[in-house]
């Protein structure tokens, strides 16, 4: 098990990944005029914890336009596995598909077996947050090895308002 992570400050990788509906969506390049985009990964349609952060996120998403952050969510579900979750969320902000292994790693990503076939039917991500700024940059990065540790969505966004507040002159921290 290799131990890459995206470094703070750094480029994000721009990466291609399948968008449901169809066509491609880009996970590090912001769309619709936003100067910034929010990278959430999530685990899939068999983590229920997953269920409530996509909707919490969803209640969130006018704010986070507002502050000028376009926002997507991806996992490892075919299209097929994530639209029937879709139904149970609704969200207004586009889903990615089928993140493979290979880009889960390209993030820096904890990437799990499924307990049983039951579970799901393939490795898949562990939960990932990646803010990603005007220049390209890795803003805020957070990862995790399990579904439970996953920062707060409002106070996540009261961090980015504060921010991109030019007053606040705030740098991107952990870059040492």
């Amino acid at each position: 098990m290799g131990n890459f992570k995206l470094a703070a400050g750094g480029d994000f990788p721009v990466l291609d990944v399948a968008k449901l509906g169809g066509g491609q969506m880009q996970l590090g390049k912001p769309a619709g005029g936003f100067p910034w985009q929010m990278v959430v990964v999530y685990r899939g349609k068999h983590c229920p914890l997953c269920t409530k952060y996509l909707r919490a996120l969803n209640a969130l998403l006018l704010r986070y336009h507002e502050e000028g952050v376009f926002v997507v969510a991806v996992s490892a579900d075919s299209a097929d596995k994530a639209l029937q979750h879709m139904r149970e969320i609704n969200p207004d902000f586009p889903i990615g598909v089928n993140l493979s292994i290979s880009q889960m790693q390209q993030l820096g990503l904890y990437i799990s077996n499924p307990r049983s076939p039951q579970e799901t039917d393939k490795p898949f991500a562990e939960p990932g947050i990646f803010v990603i700024n005007e220049a390209g940059r890795l803003q805020i990065v957070d990862i995790s090895n399990a579904p439970f540790a996953r920062p707060d969505l409002q106070t996540l966004l009261m961090g980015i308002e504060f921010i991109r507040n030019p007053e606040n002159n705030y740098p991107i921290r952990g870059t040492y």
